[in-house]
């Protein structure tokens, strides 16, 4: 383990909780361990990590992220997802292979959502010419994939841009219109992140609509 994911685990492990574990397995399953650290322990454990860590490159980042999820804990994994989202400017086009495998293990909305939000969102966003063209199209071979879990993280992706005033509203028109057609709309997370999408985007732009009936 390197010197940064012993310090994540072993700091997380300090700050457990086994009454917050249980309710953690309750709520999410039994698929994962968890240590019971609470989100405001996991941010500020990654954030001490960087700090002691400074100037992680591209290639530490992400190696790091994915030695923090190879251990199905709970916090690891979460740990990873924050890592992702404090270094997100680092992240480029080909990282996208890498984060569907996290989305794939992850199958809860609590991992999927802040990955496809605060990670895939933004880095999208940023980029131009072919890689944006290659990461779009990467995003609707997730809107059609059998997992519902990718479906919606396809579906996510956009969630801050379009309730910040700008997006790809196409691009999530044609994704939700790919998933709609493997999954009709009802309460598959896919569906639900599609309703997700279109009630943030309701109060402040309601021309934004779907040119096709769910």
């Amino acid at each position: 383990m390197s010197a940064a994911g012993e310090f994540v685990d072993d700091t997380l492990q300090r700050e457990a909780s086994w009454y917050r574990a249980e309710e953690l397995r309750h709520r999410l399953g039994s698929r994962m361990q968890y240590y019971g650290a609470s989100v405001g322990a996991v941010r500020g454990t990654v954030r001490d990590a960087l700090r002691r860590h400074a100037g992680l490159p591209h290639d530490e980042v992400t190696a790091l992220s994915s030695e923090l999820w190879e251990v199905p804990v709970y916090e690891r994994r979460l740990a990873a997802v924050v890592l992702l989202q404090s270094k997100v400017e680092l992240l480029t086009n080909s990282d996208l292979t890498r984060i569907e495998g996290f989305v794939r293990d992850a199958r809860i909305p609590s991992l999927v959502d802040p990955i496809a939000v605060d990670v895939v969102g933004p880095l999208v966003e940023r980029l131009e010419g072919q890689q944006r063209v290659r990461a779009d199209a990467v995003l609707d071979r997730w809107a059609g994939d059998p997992d519902v879990w990718l479906r919606r993280a396809s579906l996510m992706a956009p969630l801050r841009a379009l309730r910040a005033g700008g997006g790809d509203w196409d691009g999530f028109v044609r994704r939700a219109k790919i998933a709609t057609d493997i999954a009709p709309a009802g309460t598959t997370p896919d569906q639900q992140a599609v309703d997700a999408v279109l009630d943030a985007v309701a109060e402040r732009r309601p021309e934004l609509r779907l040119a096709f009936r769910r």
